[in-house]
Parts: C-alpha cells; sequence; structure tokens
C-alpha cells in the first residue's frame, strides 16, 4: 500500500496499476487485520481487489474471521461487505486451526513456556 501512496494514492496510475497489482498472475497479501485501515486505505485496498476480480489469482491471509473485517477497513460495513462478496465469490477458504508455526519452534527450543491444550 505504502508504494500507492508514494504516487499519490491513485491506482489509477497506469503504470503503478499495472507492476504492482495487475502484472503479477498471483498476487498474495498476508496478515489482512493486523494494522487497521484508514478510510483512504480501505478504499484504495478495495480498488485493488475490484481490478484483480475475476481476472487473477489472490491469495489472502487474515487471523481475523470475515465478520470482524469491517474493524480493518476502517469500520465501513458496506465497503467491506462489497470487497468480500468479490474475495469470497470464486474463492476456496482454508482454515487453519492449530499453534503458531513461529511459536512452536519456540517452544521446542525452551524460549517460551508449553501451550496449554484446549
Amino acid at each position: 500500500m505504502d508504494q500507492y501512496w508514494a504516487v499519490g494514492g491513485d491506482i489509477s496510475d497506469k503504470t503503478t496499476l499495472q507492476r504492482g497489482v495487475m502484472a503479477p498472475r498471483l498476487l498474495i497479501i498476508d496478515e489482512i487485520g493486523y494494522l487497521p485501515f484508514s478510510q483512504e486505505e480501505a478504499k484504495l485496498f478495495f480498488q485493488v481487489i475490484a481490478k484483480r476480480y475475476e481476472k487473477s489469482a489472490m491469495i489472502l491471509t487474515s487471523n481475523l474471521p470475515f465478520g470482524q473485517w469491517d474493524q480493518t477497513f476502517a469500520g465501513d460495513a458496506a465497503l467491506t461487505s462489497a470487497m468480500l462478496g468479490r474475495i469470497l465469490h470464486h474463492s476456496h477458504v482454508v482454515q487453519i486451526k492449530g499453534e503458531s508455526y513461529r511459536l512452536r519452534q519456540k517452544r521446542k527450543a525452551g524460549v517460551i513456556a508449553e501451550a496449554n491444550p484446549e
């Protein structure tokens, strides 16, 4: 997102759009929801999703359920709903449950305490 803000947040700029958003056959966006988006960033992210919708593959990761995504996107439920409609339309949702891979390595090394079984 920072690259787009560097050019004034204008995703209509053809060079930026083609190189950064449309050119990759697969766009991977990791950790959606880790940091909240401002209203402008949420609109820009929606544009990225809309431009790639039904044209190119995406992998998105998040630790939030879809029902909480509006919190990430500046509390804009309408924008989030429209975005999720495009994301989920042809998607395969994979839910992964279990211990964090990174934390598991630390536990094995004895750096942190063992996890409590649920």
